[in-house]
């Protein structure tokens, strides 16, 4: 069994399920694939607006299928495939969704589940999760643009914390850390995430990928200046869009608008 990523569409909502049968959903290399397979679909499916995603049986995600590790891991050229083709492959396809992600965190957060995380817009986490990437155990780093990312959306503190020292944090320290959106009573995280993703996919779909796309080259240090200059630019297209029309005209008649 090597798990699956999973894909189901309710309306105008995407839910994304990791799924790894007594492994707590741990990443296999399959399941990176897939997610790089079921991300590229979202983004290309006009429908849509918003997408959750989360771990199956109140786990988000453990990490890594380390009993996959000894076919690959101990020759250079197949452990660079792993993770600048497989795993940044499926990482690379979630940053480039300008829906917006919402990530349902619940149980085990590690290593690939935080990875996954920082992929995501907004993050809700029931108050026992907890979150790590103690690979130093395992006598291994983390991979240069894998950590980057995680330092980037928790913090350099933190990213230190986890790879230096192997911490284990608690949903409050991520929180604090401004890594997390909210934290909920853990009975409470899968229907908040929920309604979550609704309010946002009743809101303006244009205007979403549109500030996904503007955060994404603002706040990417790799992003040239002349792409930041070039997204600026292109910003103000909507200006005669239906809905930028019907968003102003809503308003103005003290009504709900209809996006």
């Amino acid at each position: 069994m090597s798990g699956s990523v999973r894909l189901a569409i309710s309306g105008p909502v995407a839910s994304v399920t990791l799924s790894h049968p007594g492994k707590l959903n741990a990443m296999s290399r399959l399941m990176w694939r897939q997610l790089r397979s079921v991300f590229e679909s979202i983004q290309q499916n006009p429908d849509l607006r918003c997408v959750v995603i989360a771990g199956a049986n109140q786990n988000f995600c453990a990490g890594g299928d380390i009993s996959e590790y000894v076919d690959f891991r101990f020759q250079e050229a197949s452990l660079r495939e792993f993770h600048e083709t497989d795993v940044w492959g499926g990482l690379q396809a979630m940053l480039d969704c300008d829906l917006p992600i919402v990530a349902q965190i619940e149980g085990q957060c590690m290593g690939a589940g935080v990875e996954i995380a920082s992929c995501c817009d907004i993050r809700l986490a029931g108050a026992s999760t907890r979150f790590g990437a103690p690979i130093a155990k395992l006598g291994f780093p983390m991979a240069p643009r894998e950590a980057q990312l995680v330092a980037r959306e928790a913090g350099f503190s933190v990213a230190r914390q986890m790879l230096l020292e192997a911490a284990i944090l608690t949903a409050a320290d991520m929180k604090a850390a401004g890594f997390l959106s909210r934290v909920l009573a853990d009975q409470q995280v899968a229907d908040e995430t929920l309604a979550t993703g609704l309010r946002i996919a009743a809101l303006a779909p244009q205007a979403a990928r549109l500030n996904k796309q503007t955060l994404r080259a603002l706040t990417n240090p790799a992003t040239p200046a002349h792409q930041v200059a070039k997204q600026t630019d292109k910003s103000y297209g909507y200006a005669h869009s239906a809905e930028h029309r019907e968003g102003i005209q809503a308003f103005l008649e003290k009504r709900k608008p209809v996006f």
